[in-house]
Order: C-alpha cells, then structure tokens, then sequence
C-alpha cells in the first residue's frame, strides 16, 4: 500500500463493498485519514518521520528617534523613526504584536498595525498626559513558529541545545505578570493566538526575558502535515489519490489496519472490529520498536 488510492481501494476491498461507489469511497477515505492522524496521538514523539527542526531569530530592541502620543488616542507619531524599515533579518524595526513602553512609562502597550516608517497603531489608548518628542522602547515578547508546528518535540525544553525550559502557559502568566523586562530569553511557553487566514489557530512562543537583541535559536517539532503530493507538497490531509502518508511505506498497513478496525465497528459491529484493533496494536507496537 503505497498512496492513499491503494490504502482506501484495500479498505474497501477488505470489507467487500463495491469499489468505485462514491458513497462508500467517501467513506472509506474519511476513515484513511482519521486513523492517519488517530495514529499519531501519543505516538508523534516516537515516530521520528514526523519530527521537524526550524530556527527562530529574536528581534532586537528598537528605540530610534522620538515618538508623540495624545492621551485617550491609539495613534503613534514618529520622528526619524523607520518603523515599517526592513532590518538586516529582512523584517520590519517594527511590527503588529510587538510591544512598546513610552517615556520610560510602567504600561506595556501592544501594537496594531504599521503604516509607514513614522505611523502606528496601538491596540488599546494610551493613558498617560500627552507627549511630545519622547523616548520609547520597542521590543517583541511573542514569535510565530513554524507553519506547520503542532506541537514542542521535547515539552520540557523549546531550543534544541535545552537552554530555554518550556512551561504551561498558567504558570508563565504567574510568573511573569508584566513581561518587560528585556535580556536573553531564559522560559519560554507555547499561546494559541487569534486566527490567521484558515480555521487553524496561530501558534506562538513567548519567551521571558523577551529578547534584547537578535538571537538564533533552533528549536524541533511534530508537524502537522502527515500527507504529502506526488509533487512532494506536505500537506495536512490525504486528499487526491496519488497522495502518500509521511509514514514510511514499510509501516503503512498500520494505517489500513486502523481504518479496518474502525469500519467493522461503525458499520459492521461485530467482533472483526477486535481482531482488526489487536492488528493494529501489534503493528504499533513492533514499529516503535524499530524506529531509532
């Protein structure tokens, strides 16, 4: 079983149901990619094929230039600021999520948006009396991880040299209430932000300290992408019948033997459901054994 057409035609064959009917095939799909990702619950820190490494670079504190604010506003007025400049990373000085504290005030404010080099956004009003030409601090907190990251590899430590432990997001918020004080990042814990341009949520790091300056650091991951095209496109789901599983093609009958178990007991219910799951079981079970 090589692609998701054999996995889903030997499902159905198994089951003697007529192939090419679009009601059953549907079906026998639907279970192909349920038991692909029910496979890798629990088991995605022992089957290294679905283990990715990227590194991360940290942004440096910014504090070119002067800005001015009137209090109950949202509007940032620069002065030979470059705010929507590229640094040397090619990324903004300045950008949506980042964080900035004016005239060395106590509030941490969020930015919106960037809109030029000297105009931004602040996501709430600022609240102290009116500036005019004062200093700011701007400094970044928060990281986007990979596009495709479901989940740490290791969930004690983020970086892959373990200089940077991974804690759960409730003890980070009460350890680190008012995150701004900026230096080498020491902790670090995984958010679920607002949505991007998909159902699925944004995945970010924030660290404390939050980065005084440009940091790079190596981290690995569980995808989420277990498919992948014959033009070698990953991709969450099986989808067009030339599609294979990122699992490798001596371990793939696990995925059939899943999808088997799942289709004598939804449909079926009777006790092949068992002998198909005791399968499956033994296939797992034999496969992390192999795998180093």
């Amino acid at each position: 079983m090589t692609d998701f057409n054999d996995l889903f035609t030997s499902l159905q064959q198994a089951v003697r149901v007529e192939t090419g009917v679009t009601t059953t095939e549907n079906q026998a799909r639907a279970m192909i990619n349920t038991s692909l990702h029910d496979m890798h619950i629990g088991f995605g820190e022992l089957f290294t094929w679905a283990e990715r490494n990227a590194i991360l670079v940290t942004h440096e504190q910014y504090t070119t230039g002067t800005v001015s604010i009137n209090q109950g506003s949202t509007t940032l007025t620069g002065v030979s600021t470059l705010w929507n400049t590229n640094n040397s990373f090619g990324v903004a000085n300045v950008r949506t999520n980042g964080k900035m504290q004016i005239d060395g005030g106590a509030e941490v404010y969020t930015i919106s948006s960037v809109s030029s080099d000297t105009a931004a956004v602040l996501t709430s009003a600022f609240v102290d009396a009116d500036v005019s030409a004062v200093g700011y601090t701007y400094f970044e907190d928060e990281y986007d991880l990979d596009a495709d990251f479901l989940r740490p590899f290791d969930l004690t430590n983020f970086d892959q040299n373990a200089e940077i432990p991974l804690i759960g997001r409730r003890l980070f918020r009460q350890r680190y209430p008012r995150n701004n004080v900026t230096g080498k990042p020491r902790v670090a814990t995984i958010v679920d932000r607002t949505f991007g341009s998909n159902t699925t949520p944004v995945r970010r790091v924030v660290f404390h300290k939050p980065p005084d300056d440009f940091y790079m650091i190596s981290y690995n991951f569980i995808t989420r992408n277990l498919a992948v095209s014959a033009a070698g496109v990953e991709q969450e789901n099986l989808s067009a019948n030339t599609d294979e599983p990122i699992v490798p093609l001596r371990y793939r009958h696990a995925i059939f033997y899943h999808a088997l178990a799942r289709w004598y007991r939804d449909k079926k219910d009777d006790d092949r459901s068992l002998q198909a799951k005791a399968e499956y079981t033994d296939i797992i079970l034999r496969i992390t054994g192999d795998v180093e």
